[in-house]
């Protein structure tokens, strides 16, 4: 992995699109820093179409397409997305997202409560349409990397996908991620299907891995140091800072270039 400050102006001339996570990717400890949202607004203000990508659920993803500097919006790990259009707001959901999907959940819910002792289903729950959220580290007690991946274990035990945030575990049935309906918005309804020479990504955590693989231009904030490890295919970049601050920086290094 490179530097970020060792970006190409070539590159960064040609980009469109600025997807990125949310949480520990531009939050910092569990809040949206003014640095990390200005750079939002930035990105904006030059004409990037900004796209956050998050395993948060339908209840946050339909509140930051409106409200924030948002271009679209990606939430539940690739379930579904949220985007403007000429006529107002619009959604896309995956042909695979499971239309029954919490009553699925309920025997894998109730596998990790019981198997995994302090971990609980994360308090955004309530606002979900697509997957379960097991919270290991967002709320206490926080129980680190090894029951985290005891949960994901579990899930996918009993047939289910799961991915490892810096928070929660996300669990699903069906077969998509955050780069299948990121491909699926950038080709069907932003119609660009070479997106992917401009189009750069930034993560923080396991479950970035698939936009990690799949863009060529990506970057993780420091924090991701203690999963490196567990990534098969890792980011072209590293920030130099954490959280919101690695973020910010990286924009304005980026907004430099053009």
């Amino acid at each position: 992995m490179k530097n970020f400050t060792d970006f190409p102006a070539s590159v960064a001339r040609q980009l469109k699109y600025i997807l990125f996570d949310i949480d520990d990717t531009i939050t910092t400890r569990g809040r949206l820093h003014p640095d990390a949202y200005g750079a939002l607004w930035a990105l904006h203000e030059r004409g990037l179409r900004v796209i956050p990508v998050t395993g948060r659920p339908a209840g946050w993803c339909d509140m930051i397409i409106r409200q924030w500097p948002a271009d679209a919006i990606i939430g539940e790990n690739g379930a579904f997305c949220y985007f403007r259009g000429e006529k107002g707001y619009g959604e896309l959901t995956h042909p695979l997202a499971c239309t029954d999907a919490q009553a699925r959940l309920a025997a894998v819910r109730d596998a990790c409560l019981a198997q995994v002792p302090g971990c609980r289903v994360a308090k955004d729950q309530f606002a979900r349409r697509y997957d379960l959220a097991i919270d290991f580290c967002e709320d206490e007690p926080h129980l680190g990397l090894e029951a985290a991946y005891k949960i994901r274990d579990i899930c996918q035990h009993l047939g289910a996908q799961a991915k490892v945030s810096s928070i929660h575990v996300n669990t699903w049935f069906g077969a998509y991620d955050k780069r299948t309906m990121a491909e699926m918005l950038l080709t069907q309804i932003f119609g660009d299907p070479g997106f992917k020479e401009t189009a750069l990504f930034f993560g923080d955590s396991p479950n970035d891995e698939p936009m990690f693989a799949f863009f060529p231009h990506a970057c993780a904030v420091a924090n991701i140091r203690p999963f490196l490890a567990m990534l098969k295919n890792k980011p072209a970049y590293l920030s130099e800072r954490e959280s919101g601050q690695g973020f910010a920086d990286c924009i304005t290094h980026l907004l430099s270039l053009e």
